[in-house]
């Protein structure tokens, strides 16, 4: 089972990661003391977490992480204003991440806490 909406909102406050807007089924988060966002995507049961593409080179080593599900593919969303575009049916592109989804709050903790960790250079 998948960890909910509110307790994904919950676990990410006590982190310290700060929220600047939401937008629909969007909202946009700030690592603590780094200025990369992310973007919590969902509603009441169904949520995940979407990071920027640059990622991927990251992927077996977040993946590896108890809990942590990566959703194949990208995850595209026009609202997703800080990450790059990509042409998939629009000649405009729309903004596109990798999205993933957590069991449990430990789940989530230990992405972002990798997420600090690699964006810090440890």
């Amino acid at each position: 089972m998948s960890i909910t909406h509110s307790e994904s909102m919950a676990v990410l406050s006590s982190l310290a990661c700060r929220t600047n807007f939401t937008i629909k089924k969007i909202t946009e988060y700030m690592l603590p003391a780094l200025k990369e966002p992310f973007y919590l995507h969902g509603a009441d049961k169904e949520c995940q977490v979407v990071i920027r593409p640059a990622y991927e080179v990251f992927l077996a080593d977040l993946c590896s992480i108890e809990g942590v599900v990566h959703k194949e593919g990208y995850f595209h969303n026009s609202e997703m204003t800080r990450f790059p575009k990509r042409v998939q049916k629009s000649l405009n592109g729309i903004h596109y991440g990798l999205a993933f989804k957590f069991n449990d709050a430990d789940a989530l903790t230990g992405f972002i806490k990798r997420l600090i960790a690699i964006n810090s250079g440890n």
